[in-house]
């Protein structure tokens, strides 16, 4: 049997050479349109794939699949299938794809049916999120922020390199790509104040991130061990996870962030899975000490995805201000989910886990502007001549994100935010 993964694959639909959306890939989404209500699709090149024309035309009828899973206006019900239903699902939407098939391309009604041009498709949230955790997995980002608010020569906190730190963020406001961010109000304390005062955040910033969404319920009481994470991934997205720091550093002693999070968290709409991002596995960097044996794990397990983040102030065009890589986590997805299930906690499908800021440890690739501009005090200079230390009213965040070997390109498309002034 030839997998979906094959490099030599072609389909019969034209798709540009850089499209973030080959055969290899078929990630998963959930789409409208003008006259099409929610609905699972697949990206194929330039387009939507329409799964639910596909189910009511019985070109599933192989898979023991309920077909009405397709009109749904979540992904869950179709995640909770398990990964046996997911990769069969994957697999004949590639069978279908292929230049050397037409049960689709020989159908001129059909295909009518069943392709959208994304740019007549709305992209909804993939996922109905129902818990969220944020963690601080990179060892650079950590350092970057340590040697700013703590001791320069002793950056990290003692639990650091022994713990994936994290902490439960807001379900609710969890938005995606292309939905507008109001600018937060919150309290804040600065240096020459005797007394917090409450107004909108003048340190609005963004957080590079990429982040798994979870694939399948596990009990109270059980954890899941470091080796059996992949099976409890369902696929990533790219994440964008505001920041007011101002507010942020007013309020994270004792219990960590809480207001300057929770207002919006932005995820890109199509979630890449992982077995189309298997052969972009790569070993992460060591780690030191040796973490405690529920952290251990077998081969592989960091991802070498190259990133990026653009800045457009309004009326001008877009400017890259990071460049960075997946692959140098310290604290890798699986390791993650074996520390938020060591407790016993459960997980539940659609839960959203984001990986922490991306950095590297040179300028370019720091994933946020806290860390590009030094909390300020060194402000960005844009080609327009305008600087900015932290984001202004109107300005637009995107980042984009791909994994690319032998000529294929596995991406993410873009997760995109503009910022609006407060209510």
């Amino acid at each position: 049997m030839i997998k979906a993964n094959d490099p030599t694959l072609h389909s019969w639909i034209q798709i540009s050479p850089d499209s973030d959306f080959p055969i290899q890939n078929l990630p998963f989404g959930i789409f409208q349109t003008a006259e099409k209500d929610a609905r699972m699709g697949v990206a194929i090149g330039s387009y939507v794939l329409d799964l639910c024309v596909l189910g009511q035309y019985n070109l599933f009828e192989l898979i023991d699949i309920d077909p009405t899973i397709f009109h749904r206006p979540y992904l869950n019900d179709f995640i909770a299938l398990g990964q046996p239903t997911w990769r069969a699902v994957r697999n004949r939407v590639s069978e279908l794809l292929r230049t050397d098939n037409d049960e689709i391309s020989g159908n001129s009604d059909l295909m009518h049916q069943c392709l959208i041009r994304m740019t007549e498709a709305e992209m909804l949230l993939p996922v109905k999120v129902g818990n969220y955790t944020d963690f601080y997995s990179s060892l650079e980002h950590a350092t970057n922020v340590g040697q700013m608010f703590r001791d320069p020569e002793q950056p990290l906190l003692p639990n650091w390199r022994h713990i994936p730190i994290g902490y439960h963020g807001r379900a609710s406001s969890i938005v995606v790509s292309g939905t507008d961010v109001y600018r937060p109000t919150g309290q804040t304390m600065g240096p020459e104040q005797q007394t917090p005062i409450f107004q909108p955040t003048n340190q609005l910033d963004f957080e590079l991130e990429m982040a798994f969404i979870a694939g399948k319920d596990t009990p109270l009481g059980y954890p899941v061990p470091a080796d059996a994470a992949d099976e409890h991934i369902f696929g990533l997205v790219l994440l964008n996870d505001w920041s007011a720091r101002d507010v942020q550093q007013w309020e994270y002693v004792p219990l960590g962030p809480f207001l300057s999070k929770s207002f919006a968290t932005s995820i890109s709409p199509w979630v890449v899975t992982l077995d189309a991002l298997e052969p972009f596995r790569v070993k992460g960097p060591e780690q030191l000490p040796r973490p405690l044996p529920y952290l251990e794990f077998t081969g592989h397990r960091n991802y070498d995805i190259q990133l990026e983040v653009l800045l457009q102030p309004a009326e001008s065009p877009e400017v890259t201000i990071c460049q960075t890589n997946f692959r140098n986590m310290y604290w890798n997805m699986s390791q993650q989910l074996a520390h938020q299930t060591s407790n016993g906690c459960n997980l539940q499908v659609g839960d959203l886990y984001g990986s922490g800021t991306i950095s590297g440890s040179e300028p370019g690739t720091f994933g946020s502007l806290l860390e590009i501009t030094r909390q300020g005090k060194t402000p960005l200079t844009l080609p327009d001549g305008s600087q900015r230390s932290f984001l202004h009213d109107n300005d637009s965040v995107i980042v984009r994100g791909y994994a690319e070997k032998g000529g294929i390109r596995i991406g993410f498309g873009e997760v995109r935010g503009k910022v609006l002034p407060a209510i």
